[in-house]
């Protein structure tokens, strides 16, 4: 199974150059809204491809695809640590990630952004680690 993560890469060098030219900004600008809005944007897209890309890492441990598809979305984070693919203490972060998107998804204010903004060092590192995970796992296949 050959995974392509090249989109979900260039997610997370997005958000990095997004979230350094956030710090960079007076948050009394126009420039700050925008640069908040794709730190957001990039946490939310990041979030959802880490989901799929797990999936596709998930199937070969189920009797079929169908099954890894029926997961809840935070099952298929409990899967892999359940598969040694990822620690507890990940798992953990990646559930706090989806818990802060399912709270905030309908306050698009500024707090919302805020909390949000506060997990980003850590996020960024965890989405790092998991292309490097899914990487590993991929060329695991072909060996």
């Amino acid at each position: 199974m050959d995974i392509d993560i090249t989109y979900y890469e260039r997610c997370i060098s997005t958000l990095e150059k997004a979230h350094g030219l956030l710090s960079k900004t007076n948050p009394e600008t126009i420039d700050y809204d925008m640069y908040r809005s794709a730190c957001v944007k990039e946490f939310e897209i990041i979030l959802e491809q880490s989901g799929k890309l797990l999936r596709k890492v998930l199937k070969p441990y189920f009797h079929s695809g169908k099954a890894v598809d029926r997961l809840y979305f935070k099952d298929v984070f409990r899967q892999t640590v359940m598969r040694s693919i990822i620690s507890d203490e990940t798992c953990e972060r990646w559930l706090e990630y989806i818990d802060n998107r399912n709270s905030t998804a309908h306050d698009y204010g500024v707090s919302f952004a805020e909390e949000t903004l506060m997990l980003l060092p850590q996020f960024i590192g965890d989405a790092r680690e998991l292309a490097f995970i899914i990487k590993q796992q991929s060329n695991a296949d072909k060996g």
